[in-house]
This record gives C-alpha cells, structure tokens and sequence, in this order.
C-alpha cells in the first residue's frame, strides 16, 4: 500500500466524523483557525483627553478597532488610524481582561502602528506569519476583529486581487494591498487577514462602499509590509526610511513653478550627502541671479516617479547602503546617477 493511499484511507474516519455532526471538511477547518487564532486578537478603544478653561481634563472616545499580539513582550499591532489623536489606548483581550495600553511606534503611509501592554505570558498568543509572496488570488481568507464593537467576529471570503493601491489616512495612497470580499467593517481595522492555516497574511485597514457597510471590497496591508515595519515601529518608534541626503519641492510648489509635469524636483542636496556625491543637482541661482531649475527624479530602477509617493514608495522597496540608479531629467535631458542610500532616520 502506498503512503498516500494509506494516508486517504486513514483520513477517512475523521472525515466521516465530520460528516455525522453536518461539518464539512472546510467548516472544520474555519472553526479549527478560529478557535487557535481568536486569543490573539484584541479589541483597541482610543480615547482623547481634553481640558476645560478650568483645566478639568474630559476623556472623549475617539473611536475603536481591533488589534493582534504580536510577542510576548506585550506589543499590539493596529492600524494607525485606529490610534491616531488618542492619548489613552485601551486594549481588551478575548477573555475581557481590560489593559492600559502606551503607543510606541506609528508608520502613517502603511497605516500601521505598534502598542503595548503589560500582562502575564500566558495572556499573550501570537499569530504564526504568512508569506506575501505565496499568496493566490482565489485562496481563502479568514478575518477576525470587532465590527460595530462585536468582539471576536470572524467573517470569510476569498482573495480578490493582489497589488491594489487605495488612498489611506491623510490622502497618503497605500500600495500592493490585498484585497478580499471577507466581511470588512468598520471595527474591524487593525485585525489580522488569516490564511486556511491560521498565518497572518495581512493587516485589514479599510473597505470601499457607498452604504458605511461592507460591500464585500475590503483591503489588508500584506504581512511583508508588517515583518519589516513592526520590528522597527518596536525598536525606534518610527520607520527607518532609506534616502539620498535631498529635499524636494512640494506638489504645489512644482506645480506654481512647472504646471502639471511628472516627477519630483530636487530643491536642496545636502552638503558631501549621497546626492551631492554621485553628482545631483538642486535648485540654484546662475550668475544673472535667475533660478536655475534643479534636477527632475522621472525614476528609481525599474520604477517610475511621477510625484512624492511614487518617490516615497520606490526607496520603500530598498534599504540603507543599497545602490540604486536615479534617472533624472537635467535642462530636458536624461541622464541616470547611481546613489547610495543612506539613513534618513
């Protein structure tokens, strides 16, 4: 007998049990997920403290979402916009034990940020993480969180699509989200996308409908994004973003100046920076005094750059001490520069 058969043949009375409680093979699976995965999902309420003339301080909730533990150490992970303008956070666990949370780090453009809370180990359950890179469109997907404050609500579908690109908090687009018709609501931010297996595949952050309810178009910030911002959220507070020693001018002022052309003008090299090294060029006066345009960034690599966040979202894909070749238009010419990156932290 060969071992698959006998693999078949002795999955047969779990199968059949299965089947004699009306379970299918599949509900069996969802219940199983639910049942490892839900301990480690929190409920996050945000509250904001404000003073009166008389200095009496006034809690005012500013909203609510949902959370998972991510070490023993006690961190949370949620969305940004779950926790921003809050000064009080929050956190219940599934077993309603109520803790006071501290924010320790927040990454705006990926809508991501990071509490923690202090309680005993055994409290704490971690999620197993998935991998961005094997997921399928098709495959299916588990959502766990709060909707309208009902903790603990577990809603299904499929993945829809990958690589989505959405507006997010502040205007800031979001890029290569997962997207899936699972149940997404508002309550149900910052509570993780599960796999068949119960790995963490993405970070649910926002839903598109015209009713306030969900329409089965929601959107997660993949779990490559969350294994390499957490850790840094943790350690410093904020996200190490690799640079080139620039500053730019802003959208407004390249448009005032340019009209609506594509790419990203350098105002300022910093002085012996990386820029400067590999030959960038700022903005600078000639020797009539007239302003001389400084370099226009039309590309990183591979990647095409038509504003900041295009500009934002290419560096985001490298790390410091990478080289990467910026194309640039100089006096309507291109020209191409390698530049190391360095910390901008």
């Amino acid at each position: 007998m060969t071992r698959a058969r006998f693999a078949a043949i002795a999955a047969l009375p779990v199968l059949a049990a299965s089947l004699a409680w009306g379970l299918l093979p599949d509900e069996e699976n969802t219940i199983k997920v639910f049942e490892e995965a839900s301990p480690a999902v929190v409920f996050v309420t945000n509250i904001a403290v404000e003073r009166s003339f008389y200095l009496d301080e006034f809690a005012i909730p500013q909203g609510s979402g949902s959370g998972f533990i991510w070490d023993k150490a006690g961190h949370i992970v949620t969305n940004y916009h779950v926790v921003a303008g809050g000064d009080i956070f929050l956190v219940k666990l599934k077993d309603h034990t109520e803790l006071r949370a501290r924010l320790v780090g927040k990454e705006e453009r990926k809508d991501l940020a990071v509490l923690k809370v202090e309680a005993p180990q055994e409290k704490l359950r971690q999620l197993p993480l998935g991998d961005s890179s094997s997921l399928r469109v098709g495959q299916k997907t588990i959502a766990i969180g709060n909707p309208f404050g009902l903790d603990n609500t577990l809603t299904t579908g499929i993945i829809s699509a990958l690589g989505r690109q959405m507006e997010g908090v502040g205007g800031v687009t979001i890029r290569d989200l997962v997207q899936t018709d699972a149940a997404i609501n508002p309550g149900n931010s910052g509570g993780p996308l599960l796999d068949s297996e119960g790995r963490l595949i993405g970070v649910n952050t926002m839903m598109v409908s015209r009713s306030g309810a969900s329409a089965g178009i929601g959107f997660a910030v993949p779990v490559a994004f969350v294994k390499k911002i957490v850790p840094q959220l943790i350690k410093y507070g904020k996200v190490i973003q690799p640079g080139m020693g620039i500053s730019i001018l802003t959208e407004g002022q390249k448009y005032y100046l340019l009209g609506a052309i594509k790419g990203v003008v350098i105002r300022e090299v910093s002085p012996a920076g990386p820029a400067e090294r590999a030959g960038l060029r700022g903005m600078r006066r000639d020797f009539t005094g007239r302003v001389v345009l400084g370099d226009i960034i039309v590309g990183i690599n591979d990647e095409p750059v038509d504003d900041y966040d295009d500009l934002y979202n290419a560096l985001d894909l490298y790390k410091v001490g990478d080289t990467v070749t910026v194309k640039v238009v100089r006096e309507s010419r291109k020209r191409s520069f390698q530049v190391e990156l360095v910390n901008v932290f």
